[in-house]
């Protein structure tokens, strides 16, 4: 399979992707087509050897778009004509609509524009006017207009010539050239309204250098080319300065302002051994550190990327506009032939006056306004979450948190800080408490989970030096195994050391009362004995609470904890974080069936994890969504929508944000039909006329684009957002 990639000059809407699917799909060969409306960007899968770039350029030029071959710095740059070309053309049509409209008033006042009279012609001299203000408004329209009517395949471009055009034989100059004109004005809206979205992404991609600081072999400093630096690099970042690649500190400490990429709105203390990312600006200390991955892939990098493929994620809502307009437009056209052939047959009417009739109806019918109201509303809505460190995957995904009914979190690292510390050791079968320790940070020195590394921190702490073991082998949700000097040592849970059949009743007894304290217990031991309990602590986060009692308030009707802890631990956390229901010492099969069970029961649910060990269940969920500053990579690959900040007020901001986007998609949904419906009747009473209907068309796609722009204007995470969606919960 092979892949190409095209700017494609003149997509600016879900209605000209249409259109692009519908003449490129048919074509053998292509297997996939992907879409990025803020970058202009299409993307081909298809099979090398049935098909070319140059037949995709082709069938893109029968649409009336360009295809040119993608290049990164096509993003957001648009010059001369490409840029500015649409502006120009509407200007000119407004100035000649007006000047025509300045003849005409000379030559017979307001009379001879509205009056009743039908023996004042229009002046030649205003129809010529009228007329270069039709040809300048309808000349981004009249080529789309006219391939939908070769491929007979009507589309609201087709509907807007045919009214134009039909306006002219009767004398509605007039009428044709404001037709033109205020068409041509909502479609500049459409246009400047993605253009809004892509200066925003083109934002976010200036903030991240283009050159680094590297430190060479002999000590001194060069400035290279980011594009140039290889893995592994070590570079230098000045107080002041963004920084140019993600990387890892290997010496000094600063504060960083991450709110570029997390959405935190104070700096964060970062230390030798942390990690940073590109874009983000360092406080007041100049800090080297390794990078550790190349520019293409930076997490701000994959950011624009992930935010880019989220427009070809289309949303319920906005599927379900454009099947309704890929049926409304051929049914609004039989409609508006009925209206001009049937009233005269039938009932003896003017030809001329049902003709007049039946262009009304074709322009009210427009469903420009319909079709830009949702990918507006869902592209700013988009943007805004990422700006806010809540990365949301596609407009598929934006809707969905304002649907659920339940919410399910992993314990660690989600409820809790995941930083979990040794609280006691336990030392048992004779042994002190620096051998448990030893021995069971000579088992876990090659174990990633959270009690581990707090095992080695706190041997570390301690000046414990264990020695290296062997055949380390781990158990899934249970512990693990490995050998010291030839003897098996095996380290686990509670359920573990039951299961091998070494507990005692005083085991138990003191086991049992660790656990409800809220501690998660590691037991160690070896065949013939048990060496001792290593017992860990975990605190729950500072803002759990609130995120617990605003998710509640918003009308979430339950809230359940998922964790492989012991459940002493897991109620002590669900105690204090406010939790409904606690389900504890799950593996990670388990997780899955309890998330199944609760898509029974509820319908709508998303899982809140960290975005690996909680795989399984956060894809089996309506929605994952995955703390993301604990393991970026993962939460931005697994997920469909990813926590930035690593803020649990993300959740309650997110389901607030949602709720918002779908109450503003209802509202342009409701005023676009609403407004048609109406001139519709007028229609049909013969009280409408041409100028007044694209008026109120094109004023409602004003109104419906500003209005889905106020999506841009989300408040920050963390607000108290319990007041504003309580009454709208259920």
């Amino acid at each position: 399979m092979q892949q190409a990639e095209f700017k494609i000059r003149g997509m600016d809407c879900a209605e000209e992707v249409s259109m692009l699917r519908s003449e490129l799909t048919p074509i053998a060969g292509v297997e996939d087509l992907k879409f990025d409306i803020l970058s202009g960007k299409m993307t081909v899968v298809y099979s090398e050897s049935a098909v070319s770039p140059e037949t995709f350029r082709a069938a893109v030029a029968k649409t009336g778009m360009q295809a040119e071959p993608w290049k990164e710095s096509d993003v957001s740059k648009s010059t001369g004509w490409a840029l500015w070309g649409r502006t120009v053309m509407t200007t000119v049509s407004g100035f000649l609509l007006l000047l025509g409209l300045a003849i005409h008033l000379a030559a017979g006042g307001w009379q001879a524009i509205f009056g009743s009279d039908e023996g004042l012609a229009t002046p030649w001299a205003a129809r010529v006017c009228y007329f270069g203000a039709a040809v300048c408004g309808a000349w981004y329209v009249a080529p789309k207009g006219w391939r939908a009517l070769l491929r007979l395949r009507p589309d609201m471009n087709l509907l807007m010539i045919v009214a134009i055009t039909g306006a002219f034989p009767i004398d509605e100059f007039l009428e044709a050239a404001t037709v033109a004109f205020l068409f041509a004005v909502s479609l500049a809206l459409e246009s400047w309204s993605v253009g809004r979205a892509r200066r925003a992404i083109a934002a976010l991609m200036s903030i991240s250098p283009n050159t680094a600081r590297v430190v060479q072999s002999d000590g001194k400093e060069a400035v290279v080319d980011v594009k140039d630096i290889l893995v592994g690099t070590i570079i230098v970042a000045r107080p002041g300065e963004r920084f140019p690649l993600d990387g890892k500190i290997v010496k000094g400490e600063t504060k960083v302002n991450q709110a570029p990429i997390t959405g935190e709105s104070a700096p964060v203390a970062k230390v030798a051994g942390d990690d940073v990312f590109a874009g983000t600006i360092n406080g007041d200390g100049a800090v080297e550190l390794v990078t550790t991955k190349p520019a293409e892939d930076t997490t701000l990098s994959r950011i624009i990327r992930m935010v880019g493929d989220a427009q070809s994620k289309r949303s319920p809502s906005e599927q379900w506009v454009e099947q309704f307009a890929r049926y409304y437009t051929p049914a609004v056209m039989l409609l508006a032939l009925a209206v001009i052939v049937l009233p005269p047959l039938m009932t003896g009417g003017s030809w001329s006056r049902w003709f007049y009739e039946g262009l009304v109806l074709l322009v009210i019918a427009c469903p420009c306004a319909l079709v830009i109201s949702t990918p507006v509303t869902i592209v700013a809505a988009l943007a805004a979450s990422a700006r806010r460190g809540v990365l949301v995957k596609g407009g598929l995904y934006m809707e969905v948190p304002g649907k659920l009914k339940a919410i399910a979190m992993d314990k660690t690292g989600t409820l809790t800080e995941g930083h979990p510390e040794v609280r006691e050791v336990v030392p048992l079968s004779g042994h002190t408490e620096a051998e448990v320790l030893a021995i069971a940070a000579a088992v876990e020195a090659r174990s990633e989970h959270p009690l581990a590394r707090a095992i080695l921190r706190a041997s570390a702490d301690q000046g414990v030096h264990p020695v290296a073991a062997e055949g380390f082998q781990a158990i899934k949700g249970k512990g693990a195994t490995a050998s010291i000097n030839g003897k098996l040592i095996w380290l686990g849970s509670h359920r573990m050391l039951e299961e091998r059949g070494q507990e005692t009743p005083q085991m138990h007894e003191r086991l049992t009362r660790m656990e409800a304290d809220g501690s998660s217990v590691v037991v160690i031991g070896k065949d013939e004995h048990v060496c001792g309990f290593i017992a860990l602590a975990d605190r729950i986060r500072p803002d759990a609470k609130k995120a617990i009692e605003q998710i509640r308030a918003a009308g979430i009707q339950h809230i359940v904890m998922l964790t492989g802890d012991n459940r002493g631990t897991a109620n002590a956390i669900a105690r204090e974080s406010g939790v409904d229901d606690v389900r504890a010492e799950l593996l990670p099969e388990d997780k899955l069936v309890a998330i199944e069970e609760l898509v029974r029961q509820f319908g709508q649910i998303a899982m809140v994890g960290d975005g690996v060990n909680d795989a399984p269940a956060m894809a089996r969920a309506t929605l994952g969504i995955a703390m993301g500053a604990a393991g970026t990579d993962a939460a931005l690959e697994t997920a469909d929508i990813a926590l930035m900040g690593d803020d649990l007020m993300g959740v309650p901001w997110l389901i607030d944000h949602s709720r918002r986007c779908m109450r503003v998609i209802g509202q342009n949904i409701a005023l676009s039909l609403g407004v048609k419906v109406a001139f519709v009747v007028l229609t049909l009473m013969g009280s409408a006329s041409l100028w007044a209907a694209i008026a109120a068309d094109t004023g409602a796609s004003l109104v419906v684009v500003f209005n889905g722009l106020r999506m841009l204007n989300a408040g920050k995470v963390g607000e108290d957002v319990s007041g504003k969606e309580a009454a709208v919960a259920s």
